[in-house]
């Protein structure tokens, strides 16, 4: 059987640009997806810490270290710069997959879209009782 389980997570990202009239998609600067495994077209969901908006899209590539995080399409309405988003990345797995993996975390500091610290959630360990 699959579960579904977060992947990775991008953790309050600063977004720098909402465009409603773009190709629906949330463009993320490369450098960002490179240290926690997201891909471009992957499906991610993104919560806006403003307004508790939430929406599934996709993504788009930014240039390495652009800082971009580019929300597009109709969601854009959901969002406006300067909101502090979160970006949550799923993927199915076994049970033996989810045992061994864990999930990536960056953690965006004050500096826009600039990674302050990388965890790794452990999986759920049941205690023996």
């Amino acid at each position: 059987m699959l579960r579904r389980v977060l992947h990775s997570k991008i953790h309050m990202a600063t977004v720098t640009g909402a465009s409603p009239d773009y190709m629906g998609s949330i463009t993320v600067d490369g450098q960002l997806l490179d240290a926690c495994g997201m891909r471009a077209s992957d499906a991610v969901l993104v919560g806006n810490c403003r307004n508790g908006a939430r929406f599934e899209t996709y993504i788009f590539r930014a240039p390495v270290g652009s800082g971009i995080i580019e929300v597009n399409g109709a969601a854009a309405h959901l969002v406006e710069a300067g909101d502090r988003v979160i970006i949550l990345h799923f993927a199915d797995m076994t049970d033996e997959e989810y045992a061994k993996h864990r999930p990536t975390v960056l953690l965006i500091g004050e500096q826009a879209n600039r990674i302050s610290r990388t965890i790794w959630y452990e999986p759920d360990q049941v205690d023996g009782d």
